[in-house]
């Protein structure tokens, strides 16, 4: 599990050169070797996206022990109920993660102009 993530974190590239050795277009973050300023909105891009995975995988995770138990409560109003209330949370947390989205989506279209630069983490050079 650990190594998903280290490896989901090299979403951007740190470096100024491509594996080939090509000069990246998008500059990187580091210059002669040393993490700049630039490096943070890196850090914040690569953190939001792997906490956008983990919460994806916790509600899937969710569903699926709603489901086991209640298919295996056989009729218990106890275990029926526990269920019920795993599916409800499961709801809620799709819920708020969706609509999260769609704020900032709404925010994105109607002050920034459908640019899509809301999702995008940039540094402004001065």
């Amino acid at each position: 599990m650990l190594l998903l993530f280290t490896t989901l974190a090299q979403l951007k590239d740190w470096s100024p050169t491509t594996a080939a050795g090509v000069i990246n277009p998008n500059g990187g973050c580091l210059v002669d070797g040393v993490p700049t300023l630039k490096c943070a909105e890196i850090v914040f891009g690569n953190l939001l996206f792997m906490s956008s995975a983990l919460i994806i995988l916790v509600l899937f995770v969710m569903f699926v022990i709603g489901a086991f138990n209640y298919l295996t409560s056989f009729g218990n109003a106890e275990k029926i109920k526990k269920a019920q209330g795993t599916f409800r949370f499961a709801l809620i947390g799709f819920g708020l993660f969706i609509s999260a989205f769609l704020i900032l989506k709404t925010i994105d279209i109607i002050f920034l102009g459908n640019q899509g630069k809301i999702f995008n983490f940039e540094i402004p050079a001065p």
